[in-house]
């Protein structure tokens, strides 16, 4: 065993002496530099002794890289760059070294070379054969060993961690050597070799600690000294980290100190700190009404920085009873339609959270259980709790707990989809604490919500009984159910579902409403699951959730297509949609030529005559005769059956042409299409196309009167010259504006019947083929009809134009009535003239509506027949002639208006009705002239 120990001995001499052969050679500013004495060696010897026979204990973690760093860094500082760079260097090949023969604790190395440095620095600061306590505070702080020596101050003093002073004072005694607490085998046989002669040491270690004993004062200082100065009388002074519990001694003092200060014990604090945060008052720490706080009472004696930590702590208390005073609240004190499915979701999910809590607290009673421990104290179990350590568990619960208490202030007033929303605003956090936090959270509380999207999609059934969903029921009739039945509520739309998203569920789930209430149709359900199984989701409860947005959109789009599919298919082929469509055109808007022709004529007397005496029966009757006398015979009779005779409400004076309308009954489901607004519109247009086509009926009946071989032909040569003159020139006049106005009503009923009717419906039919659901037929349907209310000037912007139109219409049926008293009184007066011979013979007297004039010639001589005749046509053909003024007057206003409008197929219009430019040439002051 000695010889290994010597072996030993000998080693670390050899490597002493290598160290500082080396360290004297290799100074490139001092090459020829003297070899070390004998001092030197001794003294370096000593030291490395020194080292190795100390027990230091690190206080910092071993991290190799972190340490090299820090030398790194300290050479930095200290302007040795380049010492710095080499360090770096010598470092990275010294990590890679591994295997046989290499450094294992590679930490341990650059440890001790720090500290050795450290210890060399502080040496060289201090000033000569001056003691300082340094010793104390190198061996409380687990530095280096003090040594002391007759010469002053040695080169074997240093410290580590808190030292900044280190006084070592050299020479030791190999017999004191021997009796040292903390000598190794090295400096054991150290002594039995005798090497160094030490007799001066004993003395001047006396000396400097008498020296030492007047340095202070202090009373534990003081103690500290005279029991290093009895326990040891020269040599060398090996400490460990705390020689005969002086460190101790001084906590426990500082322990006393704490005690005499402090009224309250740090365990009773911790105590009252975790009842406050259950909402409970403590013996000290209690809630203050006034502060809103919780917090000690002013005469409690403890340290201002204990005060303001404990009421760091006690803001949890706050918050929690914030928290559970609106969970209380919501669940006792408000009624269920108040708080709703979404709010009983939310006060679940918090007492969730509160239970997890109150686990925590549970584990932190235990441990305040437990004794706090004196800081040089080494607990029997580390389970103790103290504020500070209170503080770092209530790091996680004190994120929580605010965000708690921020969500509640921003939901107290709000419910339903609208909480589910500001909740998720929240949630739009980086921290991943907060972000899992608010999922976990909000999967909770929007379970109710998904539900009733999931129930409303793919059933059809609103189960909001606390209207909290974003969609709103009304009770409506059947004809209204899709559109006034159902409408999105905003405010109760969360902020995470898109309005596009919202409109398709409630398109989606108003589909299966219609199906099931207007259509009594069941293939909805079968369309429902095949979306959900096309999806990936169930049809049952918890197949939606929060987070799962794509799964939700997808879902909503499958059954979307599916059932609006189905919809259409049940409304085009079970309810003829098109076929009514077509059946409204050809009938309401007189597409059917044959129909609307025979009609007119058949009931053109009966409406001729008052509004108030005409009968609705004889109408419907003489309706079914011109069904069956056209090729209306051949539609579907259902079709048919729903064509009805309409009057409408009339005033005094009105005549049937007036009042006059067909009507066609829609029944569910088609009126959801074909509503009141809807027909009422479709009426409108019908009295316009009916009084045109009235208008065309009159022209083509003065156009059969004025047939020139049923009148000129026969008694031209037996009127005088002047009555001949006069007819024939008024008979002109009447023939020019007749083919005027039939001009502009050919081209008016042209342009409607195919540029505005035929294109609409053109376009009607390719929108419905590519109609995807209910909302797209109803559009292109408004479109249609929009289409023919602008280009037939009955739509808002042309209102100006229409009146000017049906003055248009009134002055030709005037124009009507006056051609059929002329060409009356002509047939009059070629039957006078045919029987003036033998006026016995006289006695003839046409129908009704013979002019006064014509009848006061009854019984008159053939020289009064022809003057009476010269005034009659004379009269006419100024009345034909003012009426051809009025007219060109109202229709040059009209033509002028044409440009303006905006719809480009009213400029064609223009075109067609002018497409000579006639009336353009045509000045106002000259518009009579071409009757002349």
């Amino acid at each position: 065993m000695e010889d290994d120990d010597q072996r030993v001995v000998d080693l670390v001499k050899e490597l002493v002496h290598r160290l500082l052969y080396t360290s004297q050679h290799s100074n490139p500013q001092n090459p020829n530099a003297s070899p070390f004495t004998q001092q030197e060696y001794n003294q370096s010897l000593k030291y490395s002794l020194r080292i190795l026979s100390s027990r230091m204990t690190p206080s910092i973690a071993a991290d190799d890289s972190a340490m090299a760093e820090s030398i790194k860094r300290r050479l930095a500082t200290a302007g040795k760059s380049s010492e710095a760079l080499t360090f770096a260097d010598l470092f990275a090949k010294f990590s890679l070294k591994d295997g046989p023969g290499s450094v294992k604790n590679k930490w341990a190395v650059l440890y001790l070379l720090k500290t050795i440095s450290e210890d060399r620095k502080v040496r060289k600061n201090q000033s000569p054969n001056v003691i300082s306590n340094g010793f104390l505070d190198s061996a409380l702080s687990g530095g280096l060993p003090t040594l002391f020596e007759s010469d002053g101050i040695s080169g074997g003093s240093g410290g580590f961690g808190n030292s900044s002073r280190n006084s070592n004072v050299g020479g030791f005694k190999s017999e004191d050597v021997g009796n040292s607490r903390g000598l190794s085998n090295l400096e054991k046989l150290e002594k039995n070799r005798g090497d160094w002669n030490s007799a001066s040491g004993s003395d001047n270690l006396s000396e400097n600690m008498k020296k030492l004993k007047g340095l202070g004062d202090n009373s534990r200082s003081l103690r500290a000294r005279e029991h290093v100065e009895n326990r040891y009388n020269g040599g060398i002074l090996m400490v460990s980290k705390d020689p005969e519990n002086i460190r101790d001694i001084a906590y426990r003092e500082f322990a006393d100190l704490i005690k005499e200060e402090n009224e309250v014990s740090e365990v009773v604090l911790v105590r009252d700190v975790l009842y406050a945060c259950q909402g409970i008052d403590g013996k000290y720490v209690k809630f203050d009404e006034k502060a809103d706080a919780y917090g000690l009472p002013e005469l409690t004696k403890v340290p201002r920085a204990t005060k303001i930590m404990i009421r760091k702590l006690c803001e949890l208390g706050w918050l929690f009873r914030k928290v559970k005073g609106y969970i209380t609240e919501s669940m006792d004190q408000l009624s269920v339609e108040d708080v709703g499915t979404v709010g009983q979701a939310f006060c679940a999910a918090l007492q969730d959270e509160f239970s997890d809590y109150y686990k925590l607290l549970a584990v932190l009673e235990a441990q305040a259980m437990n004794p706090i421990p004196l800081v040089s104290e080494h607990a029997s179990s580390s389970n103790y709790l103290s504020l500070r350590r209170l503080s770092v568990w209530f790091s996680e619960p004190m994120v929580k707990m605010r965000l708690m208490a921020v969500l509640v202030d921003s939901c107290k007033v709000l419910k339903g989809g609208a909480m589910a929303g500001a909740i998720h605003m929240h949630a739009q956090h980086g921290d991943p604490l907060v972000h899992d936090f608010m999922n976990k959270l909000l999967r909770r509380v929007c379970s109710p919500l998904f539900e009733m999207v999931r129930s409303w999609v793919l059933e059809g059934e609103l189960d909001d009984l606390f209207s909290e969903f974003f969609v709103l029921s009304q009770p409506v009739k059947a004809e209204s159910l899709w559109r006034e039945g159902y409408r999105l509520h905003s405010a109760m739309l969360p902020s995470f579902i898109s309005q596009s998203l919202a409109q398709r569920i409630l398109r989606t789930g108003k589909s299966i409403n219609f199906l099931r209430v207007c259509c009594e149709d069941r293939g909805w359900a079968d369309a429902a699951t095949e979306a959900a199984a096309a999806a990936g989701t169930s049809t049952g409860r918890g197949g939606l959730g929060y987070g799962e947005t794509d799964a939700l959109e997808s879902l909503v789009a499958e059954a979307a297509k599916r059932i609006d599919k189905h919809l259409l298919e049940v409304v085009y082929k079970q309810y003829k949609f098109k076929e009514h469509c077509l059946a409204i055109k050809r009938y309401l808007l007189l597409g059917q030529g044959d129909f609307v022709q025979y009609l007119m004529d058949i009931v053109g007397p009966e409406l001729s005559e008052a509004a108030n005496t005409i009968s609705t029966f004889k109408l419907a009757g003489l309706l079914e005769s011109a069904i069956r006398s056209s090729n209306a015979q051949y539609d579907d009779p259902d079709i048919l059956d729903r064509l009805r005779v309409k009057m409408m409400p009339h005033n005094t004076g009105d005549r049937g042409w007036d009042v006059f309308s067909l009507d066609y009954d829609a029944r569910v489901p088609l009126n959801t299409v074909f509503t009141e607004s809807v027909m009422s519109r479709y009426l409108k247009i019908f009295n316009f196309l009916w009084k045109l086509r009235r208008v065309e009926h009159g022209l083509i009946g003065v156009w059969k009167t004025m047939k020139p071989n049923c009148v000129t032909s026969r008694f031209f040569a037996k009127l005088p010259q002047a009555v001949k003159l006069q007819l024939i020139l008024t008979s002109r006049k009447c023939q020019v504006l007749w083919d005027e106005m039939n001009h502009f009503v050919s081209n008016l009923q042209y342009y409607i019947m195919f540029e505005v009717l035929e294109v609409s419906w053109s376009n009607l039919s390719k929108e419905l083929e590519a109609a995807k659901d209910l909302d797209d037929l109803l559009l292109a349907h408004e479109k249609y009809l929009h289409s023919i209310l602008e280009k037939s000037l009955l739509g808002e912007r042309s209102q100006n134009l229409n009146k000017t139109l049906f003055t248009l219409f009134d002055v030709i049926l005037r124009f009507r009535s006056h051609a059929d008293r002329l060409y009356e009184g002509i047939y009059e007066l070629q039957s006078r003239t045919t029987d003036s011979s033998s006026r016995d013979k006289a006695r003839v007297q046409r129908p009704s509506k013979t002019s006064s004039e014509s009848g006061s010639w009854l019984g008159e001589g053939r020289k009064d027949l022809t003057r009476r005749a010269g005034e009659f046509l004379r009269n006419m053909g100024q009345d034909i002639e003012a009426i051809g003024k009025e007219y060109s007057s109202i229709f040059e206003g009209f033509i002028s208006q044409l440009p303006i409008q905006q719809h480009v197929d009213l400029k064609f219009l223009m075109f067609r009705l002018d497409f000579t430019e006639f009336y353009t040439q045509l000045k106002p002051s000259t518009g009579g002239k071409i009757f002349l």
